[in-house]
């Protein structure tokens, strides 16, 4: 027997104390991608139209904070992408004269996987560890914990650490990142 969708029940009250509980700290999650509160609030107040109008179907396995989570930061990156052929046709006309050429690039991606390898590389023995496991074997943090014998919370932690010191070391190439993954 199917087991019934228990948000299809989702009355308005829940609804606006979900809304009151994750509105502001979605809206703060979507402004990190797309660095425009009020484009991050609309979005956030989309991914919660959307909430509204398709409960039936969520997947009551899945957490809903999770899934509120993934639905602004799709939708963000959306944002960006779909802003970015705007900007990108501005710059287009703006920079025509000044063409890169590819050798140039190339040199320009050369030197920024150095710099992220070297990073990587100066990592504490153990924050390198977790981090590889995580971002090259794409380990979930439980199966690190066991792999290491060291507690889930930890792994989290390890890789908080990971990423913040590559940010910081990495920070005067953001720009170069953001092309790369987005162009």
């Amino acid at each position: 027997m199917a087991q019934e969708n228990p948000y299809k029940k989702f009355d308005q009250s829940q609804f606006e104390q979900l809304f009151r509980e994750f509105f502001t700290p979605l809206c703060h999650f979507s402004n990190s991608f797309v660095k425009d509160m009020n484009a991050a609030k609309g979005i956030t107040q989309e991914v919660f139209a959307k909430i509204w109008e398709k409960r039936a179907n969520i997947d009551p396995a899945k957490s809903l904070k999770s899934y509120l989570f993934s639905s602004v930061k799709n939708r963000s990156l959306n944002y960006i992408r779909d802003h970015k052929k705007f900007n990108s046709q501005i710059l287009d006309i703006e920079i025509a004269n000044f063409e890169t050429p590819f050798e140039q690039d190339a040199i320009e991606l050369s030197e920024l996987q150095e710099k992220i390898d070297r990073t990587i590389n100066e990592l504490p023995v153990k924050l390198k560890k977790v981090f590889l496991l995580s971002r090259f074997e794409e380990l979930k943090y439980r199966e690190i914990a066991q792999k290491l014998d060291i507690s889930p919370k930890t792994v989290e932690a390890q890789m908080s650490k990971a990423l913040k010191i590559l940010r910081d070391k990495l920070k005067d190439y953001i720009i170069t990142i953001i092309l790369i993954l987005f162009l």
